[in-house]
């Protein structure tokens, strides 16, 4: 038996049925029932018996690069499943009750067997990490694994990632490839040990997702607190709002670019996506990570810019319209003429920056410093990486649209 098997199990006067997972130990079966709970069996003097194989053995796949293939039928197109860790690649300690990032791609396909039958796949681990560890280099690694799994004929990328900064990695490969083909990001808010996980359905939704006729780079998760449809963000506009609720996500500015309905799999889209191959292939991974995010409060004294002294960046998270105290002015000035590129964004979640409405704001502009319009914070940040890495008018990059990230107009919501 494998995971992903559905098994019954007789130990003493207890009965359990339901689908094998993998387990941190020799000694016991983990099996979760029906209901959605996962239990611990005691290989001892338990009888277990195999009624229905789910997932293909997928460790006889495994190539020794790491890399391995699935195929369930020649017709079906090709998911290439890319795992770098989060909650949706975690199981259960249960030696510690401790969850931890310990499922490769292929586990992850055992761990959710309603995955068969969808796609051909091949899978692929990039890292297998906690969403706190993620680095941009990391993200280059990803856009290039993303590259070539593309170049190597595969028909989508599902990306699974962990939540916390799932925003960014997203948004880095927006900017970083052309693609003709999807990548969706997912992830999930709650374990699969849980009967309430959000694990299955945001995964299946992103694998119907990858296979849609779009070519966007989209975060797909659960777009309300029942498991009726998945919201389809885009990966500049989107951002994590919730510490633990499943539809912990929102599109800023503007509904979700589409949904996927769970019971069916069709997908809409609310607004005009890239068709299926209106891009040609094109990587762009090189990033200046000589950047910083700067969160302006009342009361900081202009000496907390000194972080940024010699930098080749840094984005400010303004008030309103894109202020900061009048007293950095000087200080943002200077860094200026030292040839840091200063970026202007807001703390607010809705609207733009418009630095002409204030004098604080035109001395902000004289100053030298760019306007980012609506794109959010930790957009502009890795927007800001890729552009002093990738072109040649940084200034002019930073005040147009690349990916979606910034809209040309802040209205109420279409």
């Amino acid at each position: 038996m494998n995971p992903g098997d559905r098994v019954h199990v007789d130990r003493g006067a207890a009965t359990y049925e339901g689908v094998l997972m993998p387990s941190t130990t020799a000694d016991h079966l983990v099996i979760k029932l029906e209901g959605g709970y996962n239990v611990g069996v005691d290989r001892k003097d338990a009888d277990a018996e195999l009624l229905e194989t789910d997932v293909h053995d997928v460790e006889e796949a495994q190539a020794a690069e790491g890399i391995s293939e699935i195929t369930f039928e020649e017709e079906l197109p090709t998911i290439a499943l890319i795992s770098t860790g989060g909650t949706i690649a975690s199981t259960v300690d249960y030696r510690t009750g401790a969850v931890t990032a310990q499922f490769d791609a292929e586990d992850v396909l055992r761990a959710v067997p309603e995955l068969a039958g969808r796609a051909n796949y091949r899978g692929r681990v990039v890292a297998n990490i906690l969403s706190e560890n993620m680095t941009p280099e990391v993200w280059a690694e990803l856009a290039e694994a993303v590259y070539e799994e593309i170049e190597n004929g595969a028909d989508g990328v599902v990306v699974m990632h962990g939540t916390d900064t799932m925003q960014y990695t997203a948004s880095a490969l927006s900017f970083m490839l052309d693609t003709p083909v999807p990548v969706v990001f997912t992830g999930s808010q709650r374990s699969a040990d849980r009967p309430s996980s959000d694990n299955v359905m945001n995964a299946v939704c992103a694998v119907e997702a990858a296979k849609a006729d779009h070519s966007e780079v989209l975060l797909c998760m659960h777009a309300t607190e029942s498991d009726d449809y998945c919201a389809l963000h885009r990966g500049t506009r989107v951002r994590k709002n919730h510490t633990s609720r499943r539809n912990a996500f929102e599109t800023v500015g503007a509904k979700p670019l589409g949904k996927i309905e769970w019971e069916t799999g069709d997908l809409t889209f609310r607004r005009p996506a890239a068709n299926r191959g209106a891009d040609d292939l094109h990587l762009a991974a090189d990033l200046d990570t000589d950047v910083e995010l700067v969160k302006f409060v009342p009361g900081t004294s202009p000496d907390f810019l000194d972080i940024a002294d010699g930098a080749s960046g840094v984005v400010l998270e303004g008030t309103g319209l894109g202020h900061v105290n009048t007293e950095w002015i000087d200080r943002i000035d200077e860094l200026v003429d030292d040839g840091t590129t200063v970026v202007m964004t807001s703390q607010c979640l809705e609207g733009r920056v418009c630095d002409r409405v204030y004098d604080t704001g035109r001395d902000l502009l004289e100053a030298g410093v760019v306007e980012a319009g609506d794109t959010l914070p930790a957009t502009a940040y890795v927007k800001l990486m890729w552009s002093l890495a990738n072109v040649g008018s940084v200034e002019e990059t930073m005040r147009r649209p690349i990916a979606g990230e910034l809209q040309e107009r802040s209205v109420p919501w279409t």
